[in-house]
Order: structure tokens, then C-alpha cells, then sequence
């Protein structure tokens, strides 16, 4: 029962300060101005959109930050260094994502970064996870549980994390193109993490456990926020940061397989724009309408909302599974 209610306290705090920061930053983003450009490919669907305030990640960001802060100086959680690194990674991808959304506002288009400025910065990051990582004793080891395999990869894993956290960063990215879309299926996989954290064994697991409760109850204001019609988009200041946060969360819970069934649709999504890519590069057609998918079917016809909502569903029905079977995956 004290678990339970630990969980409900981490999101109704998330929850009501995001609510409150809401209010408080739209408008302000609105003065100044923060406004988010639409893609010329996507004018005649999303041309309302045009002007609707960016950097709406901040809502959950501010609000997830300062609940850990409450909650570590209360003694509410105890303080471990998984929870540092995955705090730490949560911050630097969103003012990496941050940095994006400003200059492309400077600039009044949609060019905010180089995609080898991002990349590099997005590796820069994950270097120092990865090191921390490492300093604070846990071991190279990808546990696959359902098979009963457990593999040291030694240094090679450094480059498995670089890759896990480059990739699920830019997953989310790319699937942040709907209103709702990312914000939803984000907290969906974080309450599956959460669950999954809270039964595994693993030091600073109940942390995590909590600071995922935070996050997801921070997401469900934003989301109050961010549903058709959206009044703020997150903007790479929260998309970037959602992912990587992910990914991290499932590397120290040793569930980077497990990963990959919860971010089932953000995986879909970045498989489709990949394939998009190289059909038109080598074979000169597209096989999508449009890419990421959630465009595909835009251009079917499909309502905004339905799609959002097919989304999530596939997104819910994947994290059950998940946890029915995270503690073995």
C-alpha cells in the first residue's frame, strides 16, 4: 500500500504542477512569441497550426525536476546514482532540444541544427552516460531473461548505449508530428517503465520507479495541454528528451530489449521513415504516401484524432505485454 500510494503522490504532483506551469508558459510563449513554423508538405492539413507556441516540453520538464527535488528533500525517495544519471540525461537532451527550438526560431524556419550538430551533441551526451554508467559499477551485460541469456559484451557495449539512446531520441522526434501523438505514447511506455522498475531488482530501481510516476503524471498535464486542438507543441525541447530519458531508464533496469516492445510505435514510425528514405534514394518512389507513418495516414484521409487514438492503443496493447512480461524479457 505504501508503494501504491508513493506512486500516486509522485503523479498527482507531476500532474497538478504541470497544470499550473501550463498556464503560467503558454501565454508567456505566446508574447514573445516562441512559435512553431509548419512544414511547407504539410500546409493544407496543419495550416491552423501555424503560429501555435513551441517548447512546450518545458511543461513536463520544470514540473518533473522540481518533484524529484521535493521528493529527495523530504526523503520521500533516496537519492542513488542511477537516478542522478537518468536526471542527468533528462536535462541535457532537453537543452539540447532546447538549443534546436530557439535557433530555429531566431531563424524563423524550421532549421534549428545541423543533423551533425544534433547527432553530435545527442553522442557527446550519451559518451557521458555512458561513463557514468560505468564508474557507478554496473557491469556490460545485456540480459535477454525470457531465453536465460545473459551476454557480456565488454567494450562493445559503449557503442550498443550510443546507439540505444541516439535512436530512441530521434524515434520520438520523429513521431512528435500529431497533436498528442508523442505526449501520450510517452506516457504510456513511462507508466510501463514504472512498473517494470518498481519489480526489478536493481539499486536506485524504486527511484527510477518514482521518478517515472513523476514524469508520467507530469505528461497527463501537458497532455491537458497538447490534445486536439494542441495549444503548445513540446518541440524538440521535450521530444529529444522523452527519448533518450527512455532509453536510459531501460538500460539501468536492464530492459534494453524490453525497449523495444513498449516503443513499438515510435520504432515503427523511424523504421517507415527509414525505409522512405532508402526507397527513394536507390529505387527513385516512395513506398508511404508520406513518412513518418502517422503522415501516410494523414494523406490517406484519416482524421487527426483517430490516428492519435489508433496510436495509443497500439502503444497500450504493447506496454501490457510488456509488463505482463517485463520481469522476464
Amino acid at each position: 500500500m505504501l508503494i501504491l500510494a508513493k506512486a500516486v503522490l509522485a503523479m498527482m504532483i507531476g500532474f497538478i504542477l504541470a497544470i499550473i506551469f501550463g498556464l503560467i508558459l503558454i501565454p508567456l510563449l505566446r508574447k514573445i512569441k516562441v512559435q512553431q513554423r509548419i512544414s511547407v508538405f504539410l500546409q493544407n492539413n496543419h495550416k491552423k497550426k501555424e503560429g501555435t507556441p513551441t517548447m512546450g516540453g518545458l511543461i513536463f520538464i520544470i514540473p518533473t525536476i522540481a518533484t524529484i527535488i521535493i521528493f529527495l528533500l523530504t526523503d520521500k525517495i533516496d537519492y542513488s546514482e542511477n537516478l542522478f544519471i537518468v536526471m542527468f540525461v533528462f536535462v541535457a537532451y532537453a537543452i539540447l532540444g532546447f538549443i534546436d527550438d530557439y535557433l530555429s526560431i531566431k531563424r524563423k524556419d524550421n532549421e534549428g541544427l545541423t543533423e551533425i550538430q544534433k547527432i553530435l551533441g545527442q553522442l557527446l551526451i550519451a559518451l557521458v552516460f555512458f561513463f557514468v554508467f560505468m564508474k557507478s559499477g554496473n557491469d556490460p551485460v545485456l540480459y535477454i531473461y525470457t531465453l536465460g541469456i545473459k551476454i557480456n559484451m565488454g567494450w562493445f557495449y559503449g557503442i550498443f548505449l550510443l546507439f540505444v539512446l541516439v535512436a530512441s531520441s530521434n524515434a520520438v522526434n520523429l513521431t512528435d508530428g500529431l497533436d498528442g501523438l508523442a505526449g501520450g505514447l510517452s506516457a504510456i511506455a513511462f507508466l510501463a517503465f514504472a512498473l517494470i522498475s518498481w519489480g526489478t531488482k536493481m539499486p536506485g530501481s524504486e527511484s527510477i520507479a518514482v521518478f517515472c510516476f513523476v514524469l508520467v503524471g507530469s505528461l497527463f498535464g501537458f497532455l491537458f495541454f497538447n490534445t486536439h486542438p494542441a495549444k503548445v507543441f513540446m518541440g524538440d525541447t521535450g521530444s529529444l528528451s522523452l527519448g533518450a530519458t527512455l532509453a536510459s531508464v531501460a538500460i539501468l533496469t536492464s530492459h534494453e530489449i524490453t525497449l523495444i516492445v513498449v516503443a513499438g510505435v515510435f520504432v515503427v514510425e523511424t523504421l517507415v521513415s527509414i525505409a522512405q528514405m532508402i526507397s527513394i534514394r536507390f529505387l527513385g518512389r516512395k513506398l508511404f504516401l508520406m513518412a513518418p507513418l502517422h503522415h501516410h495516414f494523414e494523406k490517406l484521409g484519416w482524421a487527426e484524432q483517430d490516428i492519435v487514438k489508433m496510436f495509443w492503443v497500439c502503444g497500450l496493447i504493447l506496454s501490457m505485454a510488456a509488463i505482463a512480461f517485463g520481469v522476464w524479457i
